[in-house]
């Protein structure tokens, strides 16, 4: 279906109603198995010749039509869905490392990745290293190593919607025959595909606004196919495995059993099959009811933010708001060419008052709900130094910027008066 539109491919793609008779929403696969046939097709089946589903944990056409709607909104050449965004980064940060290798990044992540990077990946022997300055994209250049297997940035990071040069950093990677590892989940594919602009491999917590319901657990690892695994820098991805093997017990590498898709294969054959985070039909299928509504929802939800960045922008309690559309962020042109639609429905501010008024604001709102979670229908309030970044370092909150008074607003559906309405009464009451 790659010649229609954005919204047409969000409610039709990937999904044939004639081969799920005829069903016109997709149909839930609630089954653990599916039968082998005859001996002769499971032979097909565990010979990689066939692609029709065995087990659920590795395939189940609910999931399976997720997987291909989200390679379709992309146009790219293949999908995973897992269990979590955390299970998304994890596998495919761990695909493209593989054993001892580097990955570049920067601290401008979730606060759960970062702290990943010493709780996990040490553990498998894979090094980190940080771009204390991202927005001097020649500071990538300058750390890239001769065991580098990837670069990993936000497109839009959290929580202060920080925007870097994608294509440049995706020239760079070229250039050194890594991948570029793009977590597009504040985005989503609505806002910017970063394939249009060198990214190799797409990572979301499906969780946040793809779903936009606050209802599922849910990521997804999505790989353009155009990137070469077999240039020199990924031996695992061209090491002959065992259970890769033929009919004539010859075997096989990852490139050989899926040229089309050597990421996404090969996160599926290795992570999702021996550490199994598979997500569940139903989970799936929740998100692809949250996917056919995403234009809506975004396009919603950042006029929202835009209502409410105007009002903070004059209010003395507010010391400092960081979006990428306000006309003094540094950001403001690299918004412009990546991010057309909008940047994003993340506002952050500096609360200006004393710790007891912080708290006080934070348990007044009464729409904006208090929790932990973006891109909900709903619109959310965190103070994300204390909670979902609480795990970053104070180096690394130092290269962040995130200091105590920032509070995050995640804009939802609401009406944009009502939610202006909302925080000033919240102000009153903390500066009674």
């Amino acid at each position: 279906m790659s010649e229609f539109s954005f919204d047409t491919l969000k409610v039709n793609a990937g999904y044939r109603p004639a081969e799920h008779n005829n069903a016109v929403s997709v149909p839930i696969y609630q089954t653990a198995a599916y039968t082998l046939g005859d001996s002769f097709r499971a032979d097909r089946l565990f010979a990689f010749e066939d692609e029709d589903p065995i087990y659920t944990r590795l395939s189940n056409p609910t999931v399976d039509v997720l997987e291909r709607r989200m390679t379709e909104l992309h146009g790219g050449a293949g999908a995973i869905a897992l269990a979590s965004g955390m299970a998304a980064v994890s596998y495919a940060l761990l695909n493209a490392a593989g054993r001892g290798g580097r990955i570049l990044t920067t601290a401008r992540l979730y606060g759960g990745t970062v702290d990943s990077f010493e709780h996990i990946f040490e553990d498998f022997g894979i090094e980190v290293d940080i771009v204390q300055n991202p927005d001097d994209v020649s500071q990538f250049e300058a750390l890239i190593q001769s065991d580098t297997k990837a670069i990993f940035i936000e497109t839009l990071s959290n929580p202060f919607s920080t925007i870097l040069d994608i294509e440049k950093i995706a020239e760079i990677a070229h250039n050194h025959g890594i991948v570029l590892i793009t977590d597009n989940t504040l985005a989503t594919p609505y806002l910017l595909n970063p394939f249009e602009y060198g990214a190799d491999v797409v990572v979301y917590s499906a969780t946040k606004a793809l779903s936009g319901h606050g209802n599922v657990i849910a990521g997804l690892i999505v790989e353009s196919g155009k990137f070469d695994y077999s240039n020199g820098n990924y031996p695992h991805f061209t090491k002959p495995l065992w259970f890769l093997r033929d009919a004539d017990d010859k075997k096989r590498n990852m490139l050989e059993i899926f040229p089309d898709i050597p990421f996404t294969g090969r996160a599926r054959a290795i992570y999702l099959n021996y550490l199994g985070a598979a997500l569940s039909p139903f989970d799936a299928y929740l998100v692809l009811i949250g996917i056919e509504t995403l234009s809506e929802r975004v396009s919603k939800q950042i006029s929202n933010a835009r209502a409410v960045r105007a009002y903070l922008e004059d209010n003395p309690s507010v010391s400092w708001i960081r979006h990428p559309e306000a006309t003094d962020s540094r950001y403001f042109e690299l918004a412009k060419k990546y991010f057309p639609k909008g940047a994003g429905s993340v506002v952050s501010f500096g609360f200006n008052g004393t710790e007891s008024q912080f708290r006080i604001f934070l348990e007044s709102t009464k729409i904006y709900s208090y929790q932990a979670n973006i891109g909900d229908a709903r619109s959310l309030i965190i103070n994300p130094a204390q909670t979902t970044h609480v795990e970053l370092t104070p180096h690394a909150r130092e290269l962040t910027d995130l200091t105590p008074d920032t509070i995050r607003l995640s804009h939802g559906l609401e009406d944009p008066d009502d939610l202006i309405a909302d925080l000033a009464q919240a102000f009153a009451k903390a500066f009674v």
